[in-house]
């Protein structure tokens, strides 16, 4: 790698991340089904129609995968906790097995001085939910506290930080409008109404965790940068609206108490009755704000439903997953966050990194582009730090190769080789060298 520890401030926290339905095999300790599970097993949803049944089996071996985070020199783990495994109906009754794993989980990383860092919700919506109208239904938010009481009573006395949701434009607009995650749907309504209750959702989270005395509470959002395909004025609104709804929509009503107003010409029909008095709820005081980072967007218009505009293939270098590789939009995202909506709050980055054909070659996992990627934007996070954007954090996903949602197994983001056969963990060449970095 091109830094050390000693490129950045004292106390800046290195860490990698994962998340439960991804990782942990939901087969395992009575959880509950979930919306991924029915997506799944909906044919031409996922790739070969996989699931997260086995994951990597990390409910059966997180203790040596939590011995290869701190090998690695890791401070931190960023972690999810699976609602249906702790509440298999989403409400009432609690599974005394998936509890115990979360606080197993939280002591086994104490132990290795690994600091715990939660995100309550990364996508598993119970399927009794998801019944019940999911994120569509405004009641949502009054089960995310439910559960949010029951997991953090537990662990929450032993969280180094808490956010309630992991990438709340995924759980919105590419599950319900682009349809490409569970539920599945393609329909603007339900993105509108979805969108809104993510967000009432993380706020009565936030303070149901505040009624505990918890702190150290922030919000995750994963922000894509947006350049107009073309230099004529049609794309540049194009971008300009892809942007709102993409980034600024959940950040303004977190920060702002308001959303970008060329969004709301088209949500304005859909939205739920009264959403305007729910922004004191959404905009609960935090402590910090995560970014998590990994592609641009070239946007052109076209003459479709609103919001009028495509995606149009851009011509730098390319991950396994086809997305751009372009690091200075992270930088333009960190500076532009504290900027406008964030000020003196510590920023971190809570996700990057990439996905990667790797294969192991005598042995080793040779990932060069991966510590290409990694240099690149670690890079950006030093620069932001040298302008004075207050920045608390960076990290890297993920631990491991894993379920990677409608992609299945084949799509590679991990510092960590899996076979998924086999369930073998096989560090790769960026493994070390962060190793050698960090230590």
């Amino acid at each position: 790698m091109n830094f050390t520890r000693k490129d950045f401030p004292e106390g800046f926290l290195f860490g990698t991340a994962t998340s439960s339905y991804q990782i942990e095999g939901h087969a395992f300790g009575g959880a509950g089904r979930t919306h991924w599970d029915d997506f799944a097993a909906t044919p031409g949803n996922v790739v070969r129609g996989e699931n997260g049944d086995r994951g990597c089996e990390h409910y059966l071996r997180y203790e040596s995968d939590l011995d290869l985070i701190a090998a690695a020199g890791f401070d931190a783990y960023r972690f999810s906790t699976s609602w249906a495994r702790v509440m298999p109906e989403g409400r009432g009754p609690v599974n005394a097995e998936g509890l115990d794993f979360y606080d197993r989980l939280t002591d086994a990383m104490l132990e290795r001085g690994i600091k715990p860092c939660a995100t309550l919700y990364h996508w598993e919506l119970p399927s009794p939910l998801a019944d019940l109208g999911g994120w569509r239904n405004r009641d949502v938010a009054g089960w995310f506290a439910d559960f949010t009481e029951v997991i953090m009573g537990r662990i929450g006395d032993r969280m180094y930080n808490v956010a309630p949701i992991n990438e709340p434009w995924c759980v919105g607009w590419l599950s319900h409008f682009l349809g490409h995650h569970a539920p599945g749907l393609r329909d603007i309504r339900a993105t509108a109404r979805a969108m809104h209750h993510v967000l009432l959702a993380h706020g009565r989270a936030i303070e149901t965790m505040r009624g505990l005395g918890m702190s150290n509470l922030g919000a995750v959002f994963n922000m894509e940068w947006a350049d107009p395909a073309d230099e004529t004025p049609q794309a540049q609104q194009a971008a300009t609206l892809y942007d709102s709804y993409y980034n600024r929509f959940f950040l303004g009503g977190v920060f702002n108490k308001e959303y970008p107003a060329d969004v709301m010409e088209g949500f304005a029909p859909h939205m739920p009755e009264g959403w305007q008095d729910d922004f004191d709820t959404i905009a609960a005081p935090l402590d910090w704000c995560g970014v998590n980072y990994y592609t641009r967007k070239l946007i052109g218009p076209d003459n479709g439903p609103w919001p009028h505009h495509h995606e149009v293939e851009g011509p730098l270098p390319k991950t396994q997953m086809g997305w751009e590789i372009y690091p200075e939009g992270l930088y333009k995202f960190l500076k532009r966050t504290a900027a406008e909506y964030t000020g003196d709050l510590p920023l971190l980055v809570t996700e990057n990194g990439m996905s990667n054909e790797d294969h192991i070659v005598n042995g080793t996992v040779p990932d060069r582009a991966r510590i290409d990627y990694l240099n690149q934007h670690v890079e950006q996070v030093r620069r932001a730090v040298a302008e004075g954007v207050p920045m608390q954090g960076y990290f890297v996903w993920s631990l491991m190769d894993n379920y990677e949602w409608a992609l299945g197994y084949e799509k590679r983001f991990g510092l960590v080789h899996v076979d998924f056969d086999t369930m073998e963990r096989t560090p790769k060449d960026s493994y070390y060298a962060l190793q050698k970095a960090l230590t």
